[in-house]
Formats: C-alpha cells, sequence, structure tokens
C-alpha cells in the first residue's frame, strides 16, 4: 500500500439468527479473525432485566424499565457483560435471563433506547454485532448480514450443552427445545424489531457444522465486500 493510501475500510458485520443457532460462538471466532470487537447486543437486554429485577421492578412496567436503558452504564464489548460496575458474566445466561429478556425486549421504549446505544457502539466499523434484529433494524445498511440457523434438534442440544446457560439439575433436552420454541415466538412476533431474515443476507444452516466452517463461508461474504 502507498504511503497516501487510504486504511482498509472498517467493515460493520451484523450476525443475526434464533438462539441455539450459533450467533455468539461465530461472532466471537469472526471478530477474532479479524482482529474487530464482538459486540453482543443480546446481553444489553439480559443485563437490563437482571438489573430491573435487582431493584424490584416489575418488567412488564416499560416506562420504569426504559427509564432504566437510558441511565444505566453499559459494557457488553467483547467478554465484558457489566452493567453500572457490576460484572455480571453468567448471571445474565439462566433460564430466569433468556424469559426476562424476552419481557423487556418487547417494549417499544426499551428497544429504542438500546437500539440507539448499539448503533453508537458499532458506527465506527471494525466491529461484529449478533443480535436478533441487528441487519434489519440497529444496521439496516451493515457492510455484512450473515443469518445463521439451524435445526430446532440441533439448537436444543446446543443450547442444553452450553455451560454459559445454566440449567436446573433434571432438566431434558425436550424442556429445553420447548423453551427455545416459545423465545422463538416472542421474538418473533414482537411488535417492534421482530426476529426477521434481511432480505439481503447470507444464510446459513449451522447444522452439524464445524465452527471453522462456518466462519470460513461468513469470511467468504467478508471478502466477497472487501474486493474492490
Amino acid at each position: 500500500m502507498s504511503a497516501d493510501a487510504a486504511p482498509p475500510r472498517k467493515l460493520i458485520i451484523a450476525i443475526a439468527g434464533p438462539s441455539g443457532a450459533g450467533k455468539g460462538t461465530i461472532a466471537r471466532a469472526l471478530a477474532s479473525r479479524l482482529s474487530y470487537r464482538h459486540v453482543d447486543t443480546g446481553a444489553m437486554y439480559r443485563a437490563i432485566g437482571w438489573k430491573a429485577l435487582r431493584e424490584g421492578m416489575q418488567l412488564d412496567d416499560e416506562a420504569a424499565v426504559a427509564a432504566l436503558s437510558e441511565r444505566a452504564v453499559l459494557d457488553v464489548e467483547d467478554d465484558r457483560v457489566a452493567i453500572d460496575g457490576d460484572e455480571l458474566g453468567r448471571a445474565i445466561r439462566t433460564p430466569e435471563m433468556d424469559r426476562a429478556a424476552a419481557t423487556v425486549a418487547r417494549h417499544p421504549a426499551v428497544r429504542r433506547a438500546l437500539v440507539s446505544r448499539q448503533r453508537a457502539v458499532g458506527a465506527r466499523g471494525g466491529v461484529v454485532m449478533e443480535g436478533r434484529d441487528i441487519g434489519t433494524v440497529v444496521f439496516p445498511d451493515a457492510d455484512v448480514k450473515i443469518y445463521l440457523d439451524a435445526s430446532p434438534e440441533e439448537r436444543a442440544r446446543r443450547r442444553a450443552n452450553d455451560p454459559a446457560h445454566r440449567a436446573p439439575a433434571g432438566r431434558v433436552l425436550s424442556d429445553v427445545a420447548t423453551a427455545l420454541a416459545e423465545r422463538d415466538k416472542s421474538d418473533s412476533t414482537r411488535a417492534v424489531s421482530p426476529l426477521a431474515i434481511a432480505a439481503d443476507a447470507v444464510q446459513i444452516d449451522t447444522t452439524g457444522l464445524t465452527v471453522e466452517a462456518v466462519v470460513d463461508r461468513v469470511m467468504a461474504a467478508v471478502e466477497s465486500v472487501k474486493r474492490p
């Protein structure tokens, strides 16, 4: 590259899909390969749900939860998830927090507050952002849009085996599958920012594929954008 040549453009890469499709695993691996930041936008909703419950709020109180979403100090870049100085880690990866996140995510005022924050975080590029509405609402003009999915059985198996999602003793695979189906229905039928496939997204069925194989497919889409 000549001395006066412009540096490579930092891309905004949006990875969407339902729970258990591999968004987090693939987004982290892709960010590592590209030396990009990784932002899990779903963790924002989980953190708000956690904080609301801790403060004794009713999760269906949209005004109160939206006010919390506006004032809270959130840090969800890379492997860190913190709210108002509290490091959350696995505390937000539980069935209870799955339900809390789904509840607060249905509030239009909460989504407006957090979408604004997500856009601010990703605007400078050099980021892999994962979430259900990243390519349709948060960054509809993202440089690369990926939609991951997998069979219901595969998604349930992954979630059940994920140490980040602690399950009660005795919880069987069918319970996990039922919970995922309920979350899918909640996400796809909410009035604001429902789970949907962007028209220009690259769709990848991750069933039976290794992480490396999926990342390679995503990288092919990234390289096609990078090429002049």
